[in-house]
């Protein structure tokens, strides 16, 4: 039984070994046959490259050839065009030579003719000397005498005719300025009076004004150099004062009176005080807005005079609108001379800042107003246009001329300007002057239209019997120095008060 397992377990080995080798056998024919056409298909790929490659190399120099063949077909040519231009510049060179040689052969010519001609130029010189027993250079000096000579008749006409030309011309435009100067500036004709009209809420009003024997009119004259008028017009109160800020001050504080109803002299002097406290602001104000308009600058004491200059008048001209008027032509003027317009415009603006204080300081205003615009850092050139505008002295700068200009436009204007007022007011002011001049003098006002001088004393330096003499010296020295109709009266005041308080 073990045998017969052991037959059959090796005759399965030899089964399995056989089948084993004939697959293997048949693999062995599997990679031959793969081998063989493996190398058929790379010998057949090797043989197509190397044709592909051939007909790449054949294509190529034909390529070579054809292109090297155009190469030298074009430089043939263009070899062909430089021989062709080589023969143009030959022949050119041909022709310069041919016109250069016609050229020496004129030359020639011309030379012997320049000989010829000089030769007979020289001989027909020498017989014009001989005829005219003159020499070459007598006869040059004759000729060129004569032409100077004409020349200068010529030029001299000629300049005479530019002169007339120039100044017609500067004429016209001089005047084409002016003109479009004053019709781009708006015109006021503003007619300045000495008297102030308030009215009042009813007819009684007018007894409590006047007061218990007249104590509280002459208190508020007292106060302020106003003179009260009251006479048949009906609800109207008139006060009359040459000074024009205290005629505002007065109008101010009575009509703060009337409005407040208690009227007694202690309420008097206290509006006054009010009134010249609000003035100034109102002064101020109105200062501010003349530089606002103008786009100027001024230190805050220029601000109030300039304000100040709205209550002064000359010949009846409101001096802050004569000068805002002035600037405005100024400032125009300047802009068409191509000037400095701002200088322009301030000059002008400031050219009668002296009338401010003129009343309360001696010396013109041309004066007063050089001191105050030096005190408050004006530039010289600002206060030579103050100086220059009467003629006090030159004018430095254009701009200076064109102040001059501005300030004759503004003040010639129809309607600008009353002579008798300003002589009226010059009376008065003279008249106040001349009071203020005597020692211990305290206050002066001039009112019933200058026919009366009212002067207050101080008390502790005028004694009642030197009264008398005071008021006659102060009227003689009017009567000499002043020119008036009628009669002037001088009333002295000398007033002492007494103060004390309860505690």
């Amino acid at each position: 039984m073990d045998k017969g397992l052991l037959v059959l377990f090796s005759l399965g080995l030899l089964i399995g070994y056989y089948l084993l080798w004939a697959k293997y056998k048949k693999n062995q024919s599997l990679v031959e046959e793969t081998r063989k056409k493996t190398d058929q298909t790379v010998s057949q790929l090797l043989a197509d490259t190397n044709r592909k490659v051939q007909k790449i190399e054949s294509d190529a120099r034909k390529r070579i050839n054809q292109e090297e063949m155009d190469r030298r077909k074009g430089l043939s040519e263009e070899a062909s065009a430089i021989e062709k231009r080589l023969g143009r510049v030959e022949e050119v060179e041909a022709q310069l030579s041919r016109k250069e040689t016609r050229l020496s052969d004129e030359k020639a010519q011309i030379n012997t003719l320049k000989q010829s001609w000089e030769a007979r130029h020289e001989s027909l010189a020498d017989q014009l000397e001989n005829i005219a027993n003159f020499t070459q250079e007598e006869a040059r000096a004759i000729v060129i005498k004569q032409a100077e000579e004409a020349a200068e008749n010529d030029i001299g006409t000629l300049i005479k005719q530019s002169v007339a030309k120039a100044k017609e011309n500067a004429k016209e435009q001089a005047r084409e300025l002016v003109v479009n100067a004053i019709q781009r500036t708006a015109v006021n004709i503003v007619a300045a009076v000495t008297t102030t009209a308030v009215q009042l809420p009813s007819e009684e009003l007018k007894g409590r004004i006047i007061g218990k024997e007249g104590r509280n009119i002459r208190a508020f004259e007292t106060a302020t150099g106003c003179d009260i008028i009251i006479d048949d017009s009906p609800d109207t109160v008139t006060l009359s004062c040459f000074n024009p800020i205290r005629r505002e001050i007065g109008r101010i504080a009575l009509t703060e009176l009337v409005g407040d109803g208690r009227i007694n002299p202690a309420r008097i002097e206290e509006s006054v005080k009010n009134s010249e406290a609000n003035l100034q602001k109102t002064m101020i104000a109105l200062g501010q807005e003349a530089a606002e308009t103008l786009q100027l600058k001024f230190h805050p004491k220029l601000i109030e005079l300039i304000g100040r200059l709205n209550y002064r008048t000359s010949y009846g001209q409101n001096i802050l609108k004569h000068s805002m008027e002035a600037a405005h032509i100024a400032g125009i003027l300047a802009a068409e001379l191509g000037l400095d317009v701002d200088l322009a415009k301030r000059g002008t603006l400031l050219h009668d800042i002296g009338k401010a204080l003129d009343f309360e300081t001696e010396g013109s205003h041309v004066d007063i107003g050089d001191s105050v615009c030096r005190k408050y850092g004006e530039s010289e050139v600002v206060i030579n246009c103050i100086n220059a505008h009467h003629e006090d002295e030159s004018p430095a700068t254009i701009e200076a001329v064109i102040v001059m200009m501005a300030d004759a436009i503004s003040s010639a204007r129809p309607g600008a300007r009353r002579e008798s007022i300003e002589k009226y007011i010059e009376r008065l002011t003279k008249l106040e002057a001349i009071a203020k001049t005597f020692d211990g003098v305290k206050k002066v006002f001039a009112i019933q239209a200058g026919r009366e001088v009212r002067v207050l004393v101080e008390p502790s330096e005028i004694r009642d019997n030197r009264m008398y003499k005071l008021a006659r010296d102060i009227a003689k020295r009017i009567e000499s120095e002043v020119d008036y109709p009628g009669e002037v009266t001088v009333s002295l005041i000398r007033e002492t008060r007494a103060y004390s308080t309860a505690k």
